[in-house]
C-alpha cells in the first residue's frame, strides 16, 4: 500500500526534523507551498514536526527512494474529518534534484489509494497557488477538478496571486484504476 516501483512512504518522525528544516528554509522549495515565506528556526521546525507526529487529525509521510531510503519529500493528509469522510492533502518534493521526474505523482497515487481504499474517505481536497501551473496540470491528470479560487490572496513575485481549490472523489478515483489492482 505504501510502496511503488521507485518510492515508499513512512511516517514522519522526530528524527526527520533536520531534513525537513532544510526544505522549509529553502525559499525556492517553499515559494510554491507556503503563503507566508519566512525563515524558521530549528526550534520552530521541531515544534512543527512534534505537532505532526502527535496530531489526531493528520497523517504525514516521508517520501523515500526504494534504492537507498533517501528522503525526497513529504505527503500528508491534514484536517481529516472522519465523520464527513474528507481531508486536505499536501505534497512537497523538498529535494529539488527530484523535481519533474514523476515522484510527486507516485507519492500522490499512494496517498490517494490509501485514503480511498483503506481509510474509505469520500473526498480529498487541496489548495495550490494559481501560478503553479505545473502542479495544477499534474492534479488534473490525476483526476482532481477545480472547485474554486480565492483571487488575489497572496502577494508573490511582485504581484497578487490566487489560490486554486481542487478536489477528487473516491468514486472517480477508484473507477479510474485498473481492475487487477483491486
Amino acid at each position: 500500500m505504501f510502496k511503488s516501483n521507485r518510492i515508499h512512504l513512512r511516517k514522519v518522525e522526530m528524527s526527520d526534523t533536520e531534513t525537513y528544516h532544510n526544505w522549509r528554509n529553502n525559499m525556492e522549495v517553499m515559494e510554491n507551498t507556503l503563503p507566508d515565506l519566512d525563515v524558521n528556526t530549528i526550534g520552530d521546525t521541531e515544534d512543527f514536526i512534534k505537532s505532526i507526529c502527535n496530531s489526531a487529525s493528520s497523517k504525514s509521510y516521508m517520501i523515500e527512494l526504494n534504492e537507498n531510503n533517501d528522503s525526497i519529500g513529504v505527503v500528508s493528509l491534514i484536517n481529516i474529518d472522519f465523520k464527513n469522510r474528507n481531508a486536505e492533502c499536501i505534497i512537497d518534493i523538498g529535494n529539488q534534484k527530484y523535481w519533474g521526474n514523476g515522484y510527486g505523482k507516485e507519492a500522490m497515487d499512494l496517498l490517494l489509494d490509501y485514503s480511498f481504499s483503506e481509510m474509505n474517505l469520500h473526498k480529498l481536497y487541496l489548495r495550490v497557488f494559481s501560478f503553479n501551473q505545473r502542479a495544477i496540470k499534474l492534479y488534473e491528470r490525476m483526476g482532481f477538478v477545480k472547485e474554486g479560487e480565492q483571487r488575489e490572496q497572496l502577494f508573490r513575485n511582485g504581484k497578487w496571486q490566487g489560490i486554486t481549490y481542487m478536489a477528487i472523489f473516491q468514486e472517480s478515483h477508484l473507477s479510474s484504476k485498473e481492475p487487477e489492482n483491486y
